[in-house]
């Protein structure tokens, strides 16, 4: 429970951060309150792509991994998060590049989250 609360206050941020992801309208408490529930069903659903599909892709892509000494995991990376993008309807990345930038944001501040847990 934790690590999904902990992945949500990270999609908040970057999403703030990147100006993309989930709308950060907080002009009321109705729709903050909405904002968090986005930001949570994203968490839960990368969650879930990341334990799932994800591992399939990394062991498929172990070639091109290799090649690019480990820099395709960022292309990784930014289509689980377009996947993300198609099936929680509110959470809205524009592109490919938008969304590896919006991964790497969310890996850094995840980070940083962990290490005060």
């Amino acid at each position: 429970m934790k690590y999904i609360i902990i992945r949500t206050v990270g999609i908040l941020i970057a999403s703030y951060v990147t100006r993309v992801g989930v709308p950060l309208i907080f002009t009321s408490i109705t729709l903050a309150f909405g904002t968090a529930w986005v930001a949570l069903l994203t968490a839960i659903v990368l969650a879930v792509i990341n334990h799932t599909i994800k591992p399939i892709f990394m062991l498929i892509s172990i070639p091109v991994n290799l090649v690019t000494l480990g820099l395709f995991s960022f292309v990784i990376n930014g289509f689980m998060i377009l996947l993300a993008d198609k099936l929680v309807p509110e959470f809205a990345i524009p592109s490919l590049l938008m969304a590896i930038y919006f991964s790497i944001v969310l890996s850094v501040i995840n980070w940083v989250l962990h290490i005060f847990e």
